[in-house]
């Protein structure tokens, strides 16, 4: 693409961060992304096929983990961008390390994904592997970064200086229908550390989330603590949630969906569902 067409109006800052993404991305002579349709891979994805053109694709992975509605947004926004979308089942349920879920799973998922759309990168001769974390993510326990590291996967959005509200004003200025999504995480992050993953429960939480996305607008999350689904939701949401008729459709929902009880958490939405990580124990 012409260097004229690379341009963006933005704010100097903006624009400073903007140019390091491009300029790290032409640096590149193809490229598979690691896609799932959230903020920031929907921004690293949009920016390379700006820089790119038909040198990059996208890797999605399906399966228990994935939310269906997050996999009809991604093949939505990939089918808008005119980019080729790979899909995948990592079939994660068959590795006894994700399954065992402890605090280290989201390393052990990171590699199983990330290790199988890095095979079919080399498949398919493209000459990187991207994933879209930022440097806020840092400031979080992600133990999925070391799997990152190991493949030798890139960061071309940290790697810019790229933060959270820099890769949201970011997709504003593309014009992309993510810039203000909620944060997301996999249906795995709903069950507590030490309970073990099982199929079942990754679909009664992700049929009852589908039904409470129908009636609340903000972060929400069906924490498994089977029979028991506790809710935390923005705070925006909580005095909506007590207040009927939606009071009595949540607990239609969180029942349909297989749960015997629906207990709103009045703390609200937090990253990790205020698990403490191993270096807070």
């Amino acid at each position: 693409m012409a260097e004229d067409e690379l341009q963006l109006d933005l704010p100097p800052e903006l624009a400073q961060g903007w140019q390091r993404l491009v300029a790290r991305l032409q640096s590149l002579d193809s490229l598979m992304v690691a896609f799932s349709g959230g903020v920031d891979s929907s921004l690293l994805l949009a920016a390379a096929k700006r820089v790119l053109g038909d040198r990059v694709q996208a890797g999605l992975c399906l399966g228990a983990f994935t939310p269906p509605w997050e996999a009809a947004r991604a093949r939505s926004l990939a089918s808008h961008l005119g980019v080729k979308l790979h899909e995948m089942d990592a079939c994660e349920l068959d590795d006894p390390d994700i399954v065992r879920n402890d605090p280290q799973r989201c390393y052990h998922c990171k590699r199983l994904r990330l290790g199988r759309l890095k095979e079919l990168a080399g498949e398919l001769g493209l000459a990187a592997v991207a994933e879209g974390s930022q440097v806020d993510d840092a400031q979080d326990f992600r133990p999925g970064e070391r799997a990152v590291k190991e493949l030798g996967l890139i960061s071309p959005l940290a790697e810019a200086g790229l933060g959270k509200q820099q890769v949201r004003a970011l997709s504003r200025a593309l014009g992309l229908p993510t810039a203000d999504l909620p944060a997301a995480a996999c249906l795995a992050s709903r069950v507590p550390w030490g309970t073990e993953l099982s199929e079942e429960a990754l679909e009664r939480i992700g049929k009852a989330e589908e039904g409470l996305r129908n009636l609340l607008t903000g972060n929400l999350r069906v924490r498994d603590h089977f029979p028991v689904a506790r809710l935390e939701l923005s705070p925006q949401d909580l005095a909506r949630a007590l207040d009927e008729p939606v009071r009595e459709r949540i607990v239609q929902e969180v029942k349909a969906a297989g749960y015997d009880y629906a207990a709103l958490d009045l703390e609200g939405y937090r990253m990790g569902g205020g698990q403490k990580t191993p270096e807070e124990k």
